[in-house]
């Protein structure tokens, strides 16, 4: 998995990945990726060839700790294969994810306020993702 960061003001990170994100690369993506303070990280996913759930729960491993530090997060350019990976496991209409790199910055704010939403669905889903990541 390689990692290309690109800052793009307002306090915008776009990473752009290649490569397979699986079990095999989570631990160095989540290691690379973590730290990163930019209050908006947009993951320009275009270049991933492969995506497991292990890549998956990287994702929200990376979406709940950004979360926590008040950052915002968002997928863009998802491959069909990491489409349909996504809407197996539910996430695709939980994680803020956009059809284009280009829309993910005007869009990223909205979407994710919606999920903050108090007594909401994704409100309580996203409430209880810690616990699922710690079984």
């Amino acid at each position: 998995m390689d990692i290309e960061q690109q800052p793009t003001g307002n306090g915008t990170l776009i990473a752009r990945l290649s490569g397979k994100l699986s079990l095999e690369t989570v631990s160095g993506f989540l290691q690379d990726l973590r730290p990163l303070d930019a209050p908006k990280l947009i993951l320009d996913m275009s270049g991933v060839s492969y995506l497991d759930s292990a890549g998956v729960g990287a994702l929200v491993q990376l979406f709940v700790h950004r979360r926590g530090k008040s950052q915002k997060f968002a997928l863009a350019a998802l491959t069909p294969q990491g489409v349909a990976v996504m809407q197996v496991s539910g996430l695709v209409k939980l994680l803020p994810n956009f059809p284009t790199v280009e829309e993910a910055p005007q869009q990223l704010s909205r979407k994710a306020q919606s999920a903050r939403l108090p007594g909401s669905h994704s409100s309580r889903l996203w409430n209880g993702l810690p616990c699922l990541l710690r079984r």
